[in-house]
Order: structure tokens, then sequence, then C-alpha cells
């Protein structure tokens, strides 16, 4: 490549991208590689709505050297009466047919499906049926529908 083709990506990048930052209200290079998107439009909480935590537990992998799960599940309730799952620092062992479950227990015998894991790594926002009994079913679970296989799981509590 030459050298005046790496000036202009410098330029550009340097030019456009804090343009796109301004334009998106983000102030620094840094908040936009940062900032937590979510990965669906229907899961963004809105500013002006307040949400409010009242369960939350730690991800723990299986303890088979395999299935690993590392990180927060919190219960996240809005104004509007929506309720969500947030996972926060998540990470999970990669695997074919993951989904994630509100379950009775980590055998996942009885559980609430809320959908597709969307992804192994990184914040992600799972929306709760309206009328599930939290207290009934209480341990998120990441479980591989294919084979059956539990690959991590956090019990909600206050």
């Amino acid at each position: 490549m030459s050298q005046k083709l790496i000036s202009s990506r410098i330029v550009a990048t340097t030019l456009v991208i804090p343009s796109i930052l301004t334009i998106a209200g983000l102030s620094s290079l840094n908040s936009f590689i940062t900032a937590d998107f979510p990965l669906q439009p229907e899961t963004v909480f809105a500013q002006d709505q307040q949400s409010q935590s009242t369960l939350s537990g730690q991800f723990m992998g299986v303890g088979d050297g395999i299935h690993d799960a590392e990180g927060i599940a919190k219960q996240i309730s809005l104004e509007d009466g929506r309720q969500f799952v947030r996972f926060e620092n998540f990470k999970v062992t990669n695997g074919p047919d993951l989904f994630v479950y509100l379950a009775t227990d980590k055998s996942a015998s009885d559980f609430v499906d809320l959908g597709k894991l969307k992804a192994n790594n990184g914040n992600q926002n799972y929306q709760i049926p309206s009328g599930t009994d939290l207290s009934k079913y209480n341990t998120v679970v990441i479980w591989c529908k294919a084979f059956s296989v539990l690959f991590g799981s956090a019990e909600l509590k206050a």
C-alpha cells in the first residue's frame, strides 16, 4: 500500500469518525467502542424510563472443564410492566443450538423459553413473558437443545 493511500485512510478516519460520533451523540471514540448496544431494537430501555433490578445471580459453568459460563444475570423491571433478564459481563463456551431458559432447576425439565442465545459473549437482554412466576422459574439456564446439555446457570435471588 502506498504512503499516500495510508495517509488518506488515516485522515478520513480522523475526520469522519469524530463527525459520526458527534452526530450519534457520543463524544469520544472510546465511548463509541465500549458503548453497550442492545442486539435487538425491542430490548432498548428508554432513557426516560426507570428500571429496577430486584433479583440477580452469578453464572456458573457445569464444572466439567468443557461447558463454562460466567457473568451476572439480573431481572430488570421497567415502569411499563415489562421484565427482562439482563446478562452482564457474560461469557459462555460456544456451542450448537444454545437457548436461554428460565427454569425451576438446572435440569430444565420445567422451563420458560426466552429464545436463542444471542451471543456467547457480552451484555444482552431477554424479555420475560408477562405472567411468568419468577418465584418458580428462578434459574437462568443456558441449554443446548440439540444434545440436551447444560452449559451454565444462574440462580436469581433477592
